[in-house]
């Protein structure tokens, strides 16, 4: 089996060199490139190439990491994006992976499951930490991945989705909705999918019966 070769992208001295060192290591794998930076990602990615590239979630510039893969996979689709990150942000795991990251790993990884990852990825696996893929396939499933209390839900609406949600609650239609709050009926239709999001439901009915408690 060839190397597999590797990028790194975190803007994290330390951390740099620790996973370029883990790579450097082992055999089978090397170290092709480490950049701290987004604007040097997207500069150096295209012409090394590397068969997976390790990418900090939240780097510390303009573009976070989910920019930098956005912009880049579609140039190296052969290249394969694992997105490292401290916390298991729901939104953003969603955010990476539709960004086409393909996996998705904690930095506190130990280093034989880190390379474990690496391998799996490059064998065109999508390697996740266990809690990570459970949210992901909570979201599928259209519940929240912990028993979430529905006010924490409610909360995160804005005020315009709680008056859409009340107009909802009555029964009226989008195109009623959007006239009554000089709105286009797109717009209501993009506000409605962000209610549903929120509140993990997927029609008008389980939307208004989590609004009003039941």
């Amino acid at each position: 089996m060839g190397e597999i070769s590797v990028c790194i992208v975190d803007d994290n001295k330390q951390l740099r060199g620790a996973l370029e060192e883990i790579i450097t290591m082992s055999d089978g794998y090397r170290c092709i490139g480490t950049m701290a930076t987004a604007e040097e990602a997207i500069t150096r990615i295209p012409q090394l190439k590397p068969d997976v590239v390790l990418m900090d979630i939240n780097l510390g510039t303009t573009e976070s990491g989910i920019d930098c893969v956005r912009i880049l996979k579609p140039r190296i689709p052969s290249t394969n994006f694992m997105m490292c990150t401290v916390y298991e942000e729901d939104e953003k795991i969603f955010e990476a992976l539709s960004a086409g990251a393909s996996g998705y790993i904690l930095k506190k990884t130990a280093p034989g499951k880190l390379l474990e990852a690496i391998r799996e990825l490059y064998q065109g696996g999508a390697p996740m930490s266990s809690q990570i893929a459970r949210k992901v396939v909570a979201a599928f499933q259209g519940k929240p991945a912990a028993a979430e209390n529905t006010s924490d839900a409610l909360d995160q609406l804005t005020n315009r989705e709680k008056e859409i949600l009340e107009q909802l609650s009555k029964g009226l239609m989008y195109k009623e909705i959007a006239s009554q709050l000089f709105l286009s009926p797109e717009t209501v239709r993009k506000h409605v999918y962000h209610i549903y999001e929120k509140l993990h439901v997927n029609n008008r009915v389980e939307a208004v019966n989590k609004y009003f408690g039941r």
